[in-house]
């Protein structure tokens, strides 16, 4: 298949879904283009992130690496968080002459240009959902649930088009009335030749940054800010734990603002040994990972669940419903929403726990990856539904 994605932003060291998904497709032969939006407009809450000096350079090296071809486009700017990309956009996928086009975020302007032209178009259209409703934050988020479910969701439906859920929950239903039988979920996953267990970095790691072999190292890797939980993870940390261990925490990513000065200065003022790193390439991860013994997440979810899981790592993370799920399979805890002493709390408690029964969660959490979860594995489904999507598509102009 000749597939090509569309994606506001796209950074080619990152991390998320797009950058493994197009690499494992293109793995599998098909022919794979990114189109993103040029950098000078990005916002400087992704900037301050993501470093973005000589992307075109960056770019490169994906492609070298992975085969896949990275098209960047002028957008007008960036509103609440999404691209407005200018009429070159259309116009570039329709002289690539797709397959399929595969728009990353059904919430994106972009989606919702392409979803009411369907029927109109030279190839299938598919999208997927990145959100939830606990992320779901902006004031005007019921007035754009309504409009999409005017608008938008009546041309879903009609046309038969599919959005996949890349979390095991109902919100595309319960919130924009996207019907589930055309909704599939398809969860993340991690790149396991990449990320797996390794204790002889872990070793090299430990000695590198004077850290004993009998300290117990918790991680986290990720943003700082308030919708992680920078503060609330910084907090958790600045009294030493009630325990005969000498606890280290390694944090893994950037800070921004006046926000991210309190985080920083609380980390300063933590009685517990805090080593910090800057964001990492996501090639350049897997050592923080596989060089501890708990990941912890203060809020939302992540990605890097999956990442550290393949690495051997049980999580730790805040009970809401994905979290939950994910940690019910004897490879990680919660903790209560938003309570400083509950995290602690349970801390304390995975710092007691038995040798032998961790080692069976950090067995369970690897498992949990390489037997349901590893990119190889969901790239398939993902490839399953291109081709399937790009197979109705063919029947019915067949049939015109």
């Amino acid at each position: 298949m000749k597939i090509v994605q569309t994606e506001d932003f796209f950074h080619p060291e990152a991390g998320y879904q797009i950058n493994i998904l197009s690499k494992y497709l293109s793995k599998f032969g098909h022919d794979v283009t990114v189109i993103t939006s040029k950098t000078e407009k990005i916002p400087d809450w992704l900037t301050t992130f993501f470093n973005i000096e000589n992307i075109e350079e960056k770019d490169e090296v994906y492609t070298k690496n992975t085969g896949v071809k990275i098209i960047r486009l002028p957008i007008k700017k960036f509103v609440s968080g999404r691209a407005i990309f200018t009429k070159s956009l259309k116009k570039c996928i329709n002289e690539l002459n797709p397959d399929i086009l595969y728009i990353h975020g059904n919430d994106t302007l972009s989606a919702m240009t392409f979803i009411k032209k369907t029927g109109r178009l030279n190839y299938p259209v598919i999208t997927d959902s990145h959100m939830l409703e606990m992320a779901s934050v902006n004031r005007l988020n019921k007035l754009f649930r309504l409009y999409y479910r005017k608008f938008i969701t009546p041309k879903i439906i009609k046309n038969n088009l599919t959005v996949i859920r890349t979390q095991d929950d109902d919100y595309v239903n319960r919130c924009l009335g996207i019907p589930l039988s055309q909704a599939p979920w398809v969860s993340y996953g991690s790149d396991t030749l990449i990320f797996h267990p390794d204790e002889q970095i872990k070793n090299d790691f430990r000695r590198e940054n004077s850290i004993s072999t009998d300290d117990f190292v918790i991680i986290y890797a990720g943003k700082l800010d308030s919708s992680k939980g920078g503060l609330f993870l910084a907090e958790t940390f600045l009294k030493k734990f009630n325990i005969n261990k000498n606890v280290v925490l390694i944090v893994v990513g950037n800070t921004v603002g006046d926000y991210g000065e309190s985080v920083e200065n609380t980390f300063i003022k933590s009685e517990n040994r805090i080593i910090r790193f800057p964001t990492q390439k996501y090639n350049d991860l897997a050592k923080f990972y596989q060089s501890s013994d708990l990941c912890v997440f203060a809020k939302q979810c992540s990605l890097s669940f999956y990442d550290a899981q393949a690495c051997g790592l049980p999580v730790l993370s805040e009970d809401n419903n994905i979290n939950t799920d994910r940690c019910s399979h004897k490879n990680g805890w919660n903790f209560r929403s938003d309570n400083t002493e509950d995290f602690r709390d349970k801390i304390e408690m995975i710092l007691n726990i038995n040798p032998e029964e961790y080692k069976n969660y950090s067995n369970n959490a690897y498992k949990y990856i390489t037997e349901s979860y590893d990119y190889e594995i969901k790239s398939r489904e993902y490839e399953r539904i291109l081709q399937n999507a790009c197979d109705r598509f063919n029947d019915l102009k067949h049939k015109r």
